[in-house]
């Protein structure tokens, strides 16, 4: 059995800003409190990134192409119907696992620079297009209804910050899906 590789430097401190920014606010973090958090003086997190500004970023980048690539791939599968619970799946799945990061995008993207920001934007919409592209394709229904379903629906996926706890993690990701599942189906009909 081989053992996963160790999580890099560069990594480790996404993770730990992802986590303060979430708990603690963008602004309510400091770069000696980053680097506190993962056995670094402030400063030495310097070599790794340009600022705070940077490691937000580069957290919110990394969500939106991650998602879109997943998004890509399984929306791409030739059943419709195989290719919406793909993607429920994996949304759900990432929903439950990244919490926090559902958090900081929710909250600190405003504070992420223009051009970074656009790029996050642009990645999100793709990504909803993909949903998009299947839910008209199972339905036969306006790209307009699907776009506006799909984006309730992530509102609903999103929201396992405030839900944490409620359900154990397999029993909750069944009743996320269950539901997102019938709310895109519901929206097929008039």
């Amino acid at each position: 059995m081989t053992q996963a590789p160790a999580p890099t430097r560069r990594a480790e401190i996404l993770a730990a800003a992802a986590d303060l920014f979430a708990r603690r606010g963008y602004h309510g973090v400091s770069i000696a409190d980053l680097g506190r958090a993962v056995g670094l003086t402030g400063p030495a997190l310097y070599r790794h990134f340009r600022g705070k500004d940077a490691l937000l970023a580069e957290i919110l980048l990394d969500i939106s192409r991650r998602l879109l690539e997943e998004g890509v791939r399984r929306a791409a599968l030739p059943d419709p119907a195989r290719a919406l619970d793909a993607l429920l799946e994996w949304h759900v799945d990432f929903a439950l696992d990244n919490p926090q990061l559902i958090t900081v995008h929710e909250r600190e993207l405003d504070n992420v620079p223009e051009p970074q920001r656009h790029e996050i934007r642009r990645a999100q919409r793709a990504y909803v297009e993909e949903w998009v592209g299947v839910l008209c394709r199972l339905h036969d229904m306006p790209a307009e209804r699907a776009r506006a379903a799909v984006h309730a629906v992530f509102g609903l996926l999103n929201s396992t910050p405030h839900s944490a706890g409620a359900l154990d993690r397999a029993a909750m990701g069944k009743l996320l899906c269950a539901m997102a599942s019938a709310a895109l189906h519901r929206a097929a009909r008039p």
